[in-house]
């Protein structure tokens, strides 16, 4: 159906006699009527030129027409509804075992932190490659107290393009992934590529202070952020001592722990055998290791289980504490990657460890300070893979630098390695 429309102003021009390009202030819109839905199709050029709105205008009739002709419908869904439906199919591949639950939950942060930055009520159709040119200033702009790092800002962007992708082969958008900024490259000094680590000296200065800060919140728990406060520590304490990915550690229940006591030597030692269950896993892959344990697990079961028992009276099918979460209020909901961030980032003010903003310090962190420790201890590459559900090579990769630190201390039985230095054994 042509345009109604004859006369036009200097601030209208006709294309190709079904729509008009208008100014609505300094910007250009675009019009057009669609037969088939009865509707008025309208949204903005985001160009104050004129010739410029012209052709953007002739593209995006050419598009409308080619989904008329295909009996598509023009009329877009939101960011909001489209995020709704990325997720939907995330959570399939959850149930299929192509995904852990916790990578899904990684996804949906990533994609609310879009959703804010992009705008909920967004038309999804009129997104443009540029539309995100700027996420990575948005996301850190705002975030002094509670730094974001470059790899997790690259981290979010890829999860973007992924769902944007997907939503391009549904016929949702136009375009198939956003033209971020290339971000600079990340100078980690001598380790290259490796991942940023924490000292022996600093790891000992912030465990000192996760102590302070855990007996801190203790005095009153009855205060929501005490516990809060209280249960983090002990999630920060335990992800020391255990290597575990934030989505596995998150997800341990109760019945996935077991203490016991090992004598060596005549020297008692408080153990703690640790299951993670495929489901969990990010390998998807049941294992099962030992650690020592400074009695952090035994401290979080002293001050959860009242409350849980609590929490239970008067159930009619009393829940079991075994299956409860163990990094939970209420063994049911899991703690929050933002209440991790800020407690973690406490701690490490506490502990006034240096340089943080030139390097890539994140709770994943303890992660990497447990497998360097075991690398550089007596065990092979095999058995740390093992121990922390990863490859060999993945362990050969990231943590080489550690492995040939060692070798050359075999070399040399007169020195040894303190934080990648060699240094001579005092006679």
């Amino acid at each position: 159906m042509p345009s109604k429309k004859i006369k036009f102003s200097a601030d209208e021009e006709p294309i190709f006699d079904d729509a008009v390009i208008y100014k609505r202030g300094e910007y250009w819109q675009f019009r057009i009527w669609l037969t088939k839905e009865r509707k008025y199709a309208r949204f903005s050029l985001k160009t104050r030129n004129k010739t410029t709105a012209i052709d953007k205008a002739k593209l995006h009739y050419h598009q409308l027409m080619s989904l008329q002709l295909q009996g598509k419908s023009y009329f877009s869904i939101t960011t909001k509804i489209g995020v709704e439906r990325y997720l939907e199919q995330r959570w399939k591949d959850v149930d299929a075992g192509l995904i852990v639950k916790g990578r899904y939950g990684t996804i949906k942060t990533h994609l609310e932190h879009w959703l804010e930055f992009i705008g909920r009520d967004t038309k999804l159709k009129e997104l443009e490659r540029t539309d995100c040119e700027n996420y990575y200033y948005a996301r850190t702009k705002n975030n002094k107290k509670s730094p974001i790092s470059q790899t997790t800002v690259m981290n979010e962007q890829s999860t973007i393009n992924a769902m944007l992708s997907w939503l391009y082969k549904n016929k949702e958008t136009y375009i198939e992934s956003f033209d971020f900024k290339k971000l600079k490259k990340i100078d980690r000094g001598i380790e290259d590529n490796k991942r940023s680590i924490f000292t022996d000296d600093e790891i000992k200065d912030i465990s000192n202070e996760l102590d302070k800060y855990i007996a801190e919140a203790l005095v009153d728990v009855n205060d929501g952020v005490n516990l809060v406060k209280a249960i983090t520590g002990y999630y920060l304490a335990i992800s020391i001592i255990t290597g575990l990915r934030r989505g596995e550690q998150l997800q341990l229940r109760w019945n996935d722990h077991e203490v016991f006591e090992h004598k060596v030597s005549g020297t008692d030692y408080n153990l703690v055998k640790i299951t993670v269950r495929g489901e969990t896993s990010k390998v998807g892959k049941t294992r099962q290791f030992v650690v020592k344990d400074l009695e952090y697990f035994d401290g979080l079961f002293k001050l959860l289980y009242p409350r849980f028992v609590k929490l239970d009276e008067g159930n009619k099918k009393p829940n079991k504490f075994a299956e409860a979460l163990i990094f939970s209020i209420n063994g049911k909901a899991q703690l929050t990657p933002r209440a991790i961030g800020y407690h973690f980032n406490k701690i490490l003010e506490r502990a006034a460890i240096k340089n943080l903003d030139k390097r890539d310090l994140v709770p994943y962190s303890f992660r990497h300070y447990f497998i360097t420790k075991r690398v550089n201890s007596n065990l092979t590459p095999s058995a740390v893979a093992e121990m922390c559900g990863t490859s060999v090579t993945q362990i050969e990769k990231t943590y080489y630098h550690t492995t040939q630190a060692k070798m050359i201390t075999n070399a040399l039985a007169e020195y040894y390695v303190k934080d990648g230095l060699l240094v001579p054994v005092v006679q």
